[in-house]
């Protein structure tokens, strides 16, 4: 008898095994680069979907206190018809009247406290373990550093599951990130163009804050905040700066073998496209730090320096290899943290 498969996991990852994306990147030179990115992106933008239409933020400040030496802020904002999001700011407290500072938007990755970790919030030994184990509180430590940052929760975490108060859904062995994918693709979006329509509305808000430098915005994220880095990078020139943290692997290793991605990760018919590398390597020339742990156990570091030499390729002929850097850390997966802070320094001029 015949020795058939039966397996339909077997069958996609046999499909990718050999795989090669429409827009690979393979050139050298930086004629070459330019033509590759000119006919690439906007197909792979296309597989986004739609974006919900801007509306007036009409950003109401709920609260504003000191802790920790920041100066904290909790606003509310409109992001598009029928959803609002909660908006942290943390503000320097050596600024000055009148001074203007960089700002960064810090994005969270997959887990249940959204971007209350990453801004600082270590009320519960859940959010502290949460802290401690991803180094996860870059929304504070960078803005101790000097930076103003911000924050708001991605679709299915944090305050917009709705799992959580005040929403009071509780799916039973279901995930709302993919529940919300799902939705989305069947209005002809994604999680992620909801994600970055929502992101750039923050950002709206946040460049007319006082203190903020709008000519200066840098975009930070951990795992899925570092899906949510790239593509914000991507989808907004604003962001002249980006750290993708632990979040450099290929499609066919972390997704369709390992099975590590979720719906705020995905859109429809990309990997026909490209890989997750030339993906990243679209950001080029615009400076762009990766970490990758050493010791990270999502996205092993064997295929994630794969990915991340061919984003170096990329560079390269980009004619902007002084723009890319590498923070590789002897960590599990979490924020590196030893150029955060001379990288964005340098190129957000402070």
């Amino acid at each position: 008898m015949t020795v058939r498969n039966l397996s339909p996991q077997q069958m996609f990852i046999d499909l990718v095994k050999d795989h090669v994306p429409k827009y690979h990147f393979n050139g050298r030179t930086k004629r070459q680069y330019q033509a590759w990115k000119r006919s690439a992106t906007p197909k792979v933008m296309a597989t986004l979907g739609d974006f919900p239409d801007a509306i007036v933020a009409k950003p109401q400040l709920l609260a504003e206190w000191n802790e920790k030496g920041l100066r904290r802020q909790r606003w509310i904002i409109d992001v598009q018809q029928h959803l609002s999001a909660i908006l942290l700011v943390n503000y320097p407290a050596d600024m000055k009247r009148g001074e203007k500072r960089p700002a960064i938007l810090a994005c969270h990755g997959h887990g249940v406290h959204g971007k209350e970790p990453v801004m600082g919030n270590d009320s519960s030994p859940a959010l502290r373990q949460d802290i401690a184990t991803h180094n996860y509180n870059y929304g504070q430590v960078m803005a101790e550093q000097g930076f103003i940052t911000y924050a708001i929760d991605w679709i299915g975490f944090g305050e917009r599951n709705d799992n959580n108060k005040p929403n009071h859904r509780p799916q039973s062995g279901r995930d709302w990130c993919n529940i919300y994918y799902l939705h989305a693709t069947m209005l002809g979006m994604t999680s992620i163009s909801i994600n970055v329509a929502h992101g750039k509305a923050a950002t709206d808000v946040v460049c007319k804050l006082p203190g903020v430098d709008e000519k200066r915005l840098g975009v930070m994220g951990l795992s899925g905040g570092g899906t949510m880095t790239l593509w914000m990078a991507l989808c907004d020139k604003r962001f002249k700066a980006a750290e993708i943290m632990c979040y450099s692997d290929l499609w066919a290793a972390f997704g369709i073998r390992d099975i590590n991605y979720c719906g705020m990760q995905v859109a429809p018919g990309l990997f026909k496209l490209m890989d997750l590398p030339d993906v990243q390597g679209l950001i080029a020339p615009r400076p762009l730090l990766i970490d990758i742990g050493v010791h990270d156990t999502c996205f092993k570091v064997d295929t994630a320096m794969e990915c991340y030499r061919q984003v170096e390729k990329i560079y390269r002929a980009a004619g902007a290899t002084e723009n890319l850097e590498l923070d590789l850390h002897a960590g599990e997966h979490g924020w590196g943290g030893n150029k955060s802070e001379a990288f964005f320094k340098k190129h957000l001029s402070f």
